[in-house]
């Protein structure tokens, strides 16, 4: 079976279920109560709009939910059709009593790949988890490296990710982003995943 394909089957689960995960909580919300509709009112939003509110609010959760799952997947995949033995492992907290272990999405050899589609936290406590994390895993005597495929927009997680690259860099590992981690994932695997994601997105979405 081709990568392509993989993704492919991949790409068709997680649509399955997004889908029946947003259908089931929209009927959910047919029976929520609406009387904070009141304070909307008051805001200059109508009940219309309200609900309209409401219900996006729920679907976008699911969404990121799911692309992030989904991205994160398949960049695996790829990974794994170059190098079959890489996998996901834990290791030990050493830095600290919480928590106990720490992932590591994809180990290939010496090198502990973190991948993250997007990171747009503002939480400061952020910083000191993946600080922690960081410190466990090259004492752990793994490189840690990060690949996240979409930068934030706003200026606080923007910071928080740069004093993240610092700190990766720091103990001697890698942090990619935007298109450099797109093109870390051909270079390392031979794959142009963002090219077969684009091709999955023209058919999913053509309308003609």
């Amino acid at each position: 079976m081709s990568i392509e394909t993989k993704i492919r089957e991949v790409a068709i689960d997680f649509s399955e279920r997004l889908k029946e995960r947003i259908e089931k909580r929209v009927e959910e919300m047919r029976d929520d109560d609406t009387s904070h509709f009141l304070i909307y009112r008051v805001l200059g939003i109508t009940d219309k709009e309200g609900d309209l509110i409401d219900v996006y609010q729920n679907k976008g959760r699911f969404l990121y939910r799911y692309a992030g799952g989904f991205l994160e997947k398949v960049a695996k995949l790829c990974f794994q059709e170059k190098f079959p033995e890489a996998d996901s492992i834990r290791i030990p907290n050493t830095e600290s009593r919480r928590p106990k272990t720490f992932e590591v999405d994809c180990l290939i050899g010496k090198d502990a790949i973190e991948i993250k589609w997007r990171d747009a936290t503002t939480d400061g406590d952020h910083i000191t988890k993946e600080h922690t994390r960081i410190r466990t895993v090259a004492e752990a005597g793994y490189k840690p490296i990060r690949v996240m495929f979409y930068y934030p927009n706003r200026d606080q997680a923007i910071r928080i990710q740069k004093t993240l690259e610092t700190l990766y860099t720091g103990v001697g590992g890698e942090y990619h982003y935007g298109n450099d981690a797109w093109q870390y994932i051909t270079q390392r695997s031979g794959i142009d995943l963002k090219a077969i994601l684009y091709k999955l997105a023209d058919e999913n979405t053509n309308t003609s």
